[in-house]
């Protein structure tokens, strides 16, 4: 299947990417019907020391790690111990929001990001205890709301939740809004039905049945295994970027089911075949059935971030991808960007990851598909519906937008152009198609959806999975308002 012509083409513009963004390390593997025809390491698991990235090299997966989650769900579904339509306060009653009800929502809700619930400033005070000095200000707390109350356990979690002041986005099943704490709290529901610890529990029923030999949720498991990047970050020096090495993994138990499993491009091949393969592994063992893996991979409700593209159960959905289903999920946190895709129909996935945050892995991979199937790289299957707005119509976008766990959003009207701003950088918002832009950020389409009340006043704004919520008052292009 491999020859040289896509794989030169691909390959110079992955380096091109991985330049740019000044990443350390990628590793990039393809495989078909579960048999690896191309992977290579590009860079340094290990700049200092020279050593390079493998198919075998261990990196974070980060978010990709909510697949997992619902697998273990799926699977005790299976065994008669849950419903993935039970009511999570079945579970877990001490489950409460203030002065709202909680009754209505289900498992499915938190599996499909669909809950109601508004982005929650829990990750950070759960998270601290791992943190560097200094590393409060990681892009990734950018104006975050900081809670003093710590978060380590479970019951933590759910009681600080209890204490916020917070409004759904509307009834359970009607706005999708992606929630680390959702999947933190499937991890309790898991634990709790199992009898298990979450980790415990994936690793026992998902990791060593598919044979994944190089996984885990703590590299001391690996029993010194070498083949481990280092993490990378990227300081803003001013007039330059730098990219520096930081030794710490950022762990906490509470939101382990959400994005804290670390593996290899050769063993995540191994899971997305079991996807492929309807649930069975290369080695014969059955993971899930075929219903339960149809389920997952079911498009439940739409994300806004992509258009065309769906939510299933922890994994994104885009129903045609060049007229084929589209599989995949991504995963960032500190010194991790990853990428993991499949095609249902076909049996062809791919698996790129890196040790550096905010890396343009999703840019080599989409490249590597494109080149595979004879298109230009840089292709995109997003078509505009539109091509031009009068700067009186993009007015009504501009202003302050707000989550509780990535801060505000600003979006300025400049020089013709409408403008976002996110964790440090500045994007064009293209025209696509009625309240509907799309952002070029790190050499990938992404979509920005603005939600009206009714057809009128615009209240919120769809982006990076969350919903940001508009200020009111603001200035809008008034200059003393912008983010310096």
């Amino acid at each position: 299947m491999q020859n040289n012509e896509w794989v030169d083409s691909f390959e110079k513009y992955a380096q091109k990417w991985i330049t740019k963004g000044q990443v350390p390390g990628v590793c990039m593997g393809l495989a078909k019907d579960g048999q690896i025809f191309y992977s290579n390491g590009f860079g340094f698991r290990d700049v200092e020391r020279q050593l390079g990235v493998t198919i075998d090299t261990v990196f974070g997966i980060g978010s990709i790690t909510k697949s997992f989650t619902c697998v273990a769900v799926m699977q005790l579904q299976e065994a008669g111990k849950l419903s993935v339509h039970d009511p999570v306060v079945k579970y877990l009653p001490e489950f409460r929001l203030k002065n709202l009800d909680v009754g209505q929502i289900t498992i499915h809700h938190f599996m499909t990001n669909t809950s109601g619930i508004p982005p929650l400033p829990t990750f950070l005070a759960s998270v601290m205890p791992s943190l560097e000095e200094n590393e409060v200000n990681h892009p990734f707390f950018q104006n975050q709301t900081v809670l003093t109350e710590p978060i380590d356990t479970y019951e933590d979690l759910m009681s600080v939740i209890s204490t916020l002041d917070l409004e759904l986005l509307g009834p359970p099943g009607t706005e999708f809004s992606y929630s680390n704490d959702g999947f933190a709290l499937l991890g309790a529901i898991i634990e709790r039905v199992s009898g298990k610890s979450y980790e415990a529990y994936v690793k026992e029923h998902i990791i060593h049945p598919i044979g994944m030999e190089h996984t885990s949720f703590f590299l001391e498991e690996l029993n010194g295994y070498e083949n481990i990047t280092k993490l990378y970050i990227m300081r803003d020096r001013g007039d330059h970027k730098e990219v520096v090495s930081s030794s710490n993994w950022w762990d906490t138990p509470v939101f382990r089911a959400a994005g804290f499993i670390k593996s290899t491009v050769r063993d995540m091949l191994r899971y997305t075949d079991m996807f492929c393969k309807g649930g069975l592994t290369a080695g014969g063992n059955r993971i899930l059935t075929t219903e339960s893996v149809q389920r997952m991979i079911t498009p439940y409700f739409p994300t806004n971030l992509v258009p065309d593209q769906f939510y299933g159960y922890g994994l994104f959905i885009t129903t045609d991808y060049y007229g084929k289903t589209l599989v995949e999920h991504s995963g960032g946190i500190k010194g991790v960007t990853a990428q993991m895709c499949f095609f249902p129909e076909t049996g062809l996935a791919g698996v790129a990851l890196s040790n550096l945050e905010l890396s343009p892995v999703l840019a080599v991979m989409l490249g590597a598909l494109n080149s595979l199937e004879n298109r230009p790289p840089e292709s995109s299957h997003l078509v505009s519906k539109i091509d031009f707005l009068t700067e009186e119509a993009m007015d009504q976008f501009v202003g302050d937008y707000h989550s509780s766990d990535f801060g505000t959003l600003p979006i300025r009207l400049e020089n013709g152009q409408l403008m976002l701003s996110f964790l440090g950088e500045n994007y064009v918002m293209r025209p696509f198609a009625e309240d509907l832009f799309v952002v070029r950020a790190f050499g990938t389409d992404f979509s920005a959806q603005f939600i009206r009340v009714g057809k009128n006043e615009i209240v919120r704004i769809a982006f990076a999975g969350r919903r940001f919520t508009k200020t009111v008052g603001e200035t809008k292009n008034d200059p003393a308002s912008q983010r310096k």
